[in-house]
């Protein structure tokens, strides 16, 4: 095949299973509602079957559940019929996923479902398939070809069971009133967690290690301040530690552009006034954020009666991984 040859069979895998995503859509009704209601029920776990391909999206939907709020575990049907069926309880809900809901491994396991009373929900590609008939809800994924041109590979019937599936896990995130908190401490690892649970009191500077002058300094002695604490800054704060201002590397570039005397002349006179802080209990995303809309590096922490208790700078954001 020529260059414009495998660009167009990609375009066409693309148009197939976007066409089966938007009749997918089409499908959404009462059942989809029924699965819904017996997941948001469930008091145990939601147990996830499928096999082959069926089986890695089952892993998936298992996570997403799993991570947005809905206790989820995936068990391959195949082990579950050699002793891993033990894993489901009658407190259970049991999704399976079988394109043609005729798959041995699972329509095996069937009467052993029943026999547990637990609902049985279907993702099925076939409506009259033994599966869908013996669910206790079926909610049809079907699509009209797969992309692949020989009709054999799963492709756009596991996309459209993928889709289905994020379909239930977000419907039921937002029934639960899942909120970001909530995903955070199911993501404590890697960026995403720091992000959304890494407070500035973590990772502030505290104590001696605050850079801190007083407005009658002298600018040398402000700039000695900020080489010893190297926040890139300093803040200048009265006896009873309010902030006043912030004298910064900026200020410095600005102070020599104009000639001033730095053996002479006060930090109370070229500090920044009116300059940014924020407060403890603040996520270290939100002083990202501040840091990037007003184009600052380092900001001051004061407690609640506006008092300088910390600091901290944009290095101390990327060491924590939260840039």
């Amino acid at each position: 095949m020529n260059d414009a040859a495998l660009k167009q069979m990609a375009r066409t895998v693309l148009a197939i299973e976007t066409q089966a995503l938007a009749r997918l859509g089409e499908r959404i009704d009462d059942n989809f509602v029924h699965a819904c209601q017996h997941l948001l029920s469930c008091t145990g776990r939601i147990v996830v079957i499928g096999m082959g391909k069926s089986g890695h999206i089952c892993r998936k939907i298992a996570a997403t559940l799993a991570s947005t709020g809905s206790p989820a575990f995936f068990v391959h049907p195949a082990e579950a019929s050699h002793g891993d069926l033990g894993m489901i309880t009658a407190k259970d809900v049991v999704l399976a996923l079988s394109n043609s809901g005729e798959t041995d491994e699972i329509n095996i396991l069937i009467p052993l479902i029943k026999r547990l009373g637990i609902p049985l929900i279907a993702l099925t590609g076939n409506p009259a398939s033994t599966l869908a008939r013996a669910a206790t809800v079926h909610v049809d994924i079907s699509v009209e070809q797969e992309a692949c041109p020989l009709g054999l590979a799963p492709t756009a019937s596991t996309t459209a069971a993928l889709a289905m599936g994020d379909a239930l896990a977000i419907s039921l995130l937002e029934t639960r009133g899942f909120t970001s908190d909530d995903f955070a401490r199911s993501h404590p690892g890697g960026r995403l967690g720091r992000r959304l649970l890494l407070l500035i009191d973590d990772v502030m500077h505290t104590g001696e290690r605050v850079p801190r002058n007083v407005p009658e300094d002298l600018l040398e002695t402000a700039l000695m301040e900020m080489t010893r604490k190297g926040l890139g800054m300093t803040v200048v704060a009265d006896k009873d530690d309010r902030v006043l201002g912030v004298f910064t590397d900026g200020d410095l570039r600005r102070a020599l552009d104009r000639r001033i005397d730095v053996h002479a002349s006060r930090v109370a006179d070229l500090m920044t006034r009116d300059c940014k802080t924020v407060n403890t209990g603040l996520l270290a995303a939100e002083a990202l954020h501040l840091m990037e809309e007003y184009k600052i590096n380092a900001l001051p922490v004061v407690n609640e009666a506006g008092r300088l208790i910390g600091a901290l700078n944009m290095h101390d954001l990327l060491r924590a991984g939260v840039v």
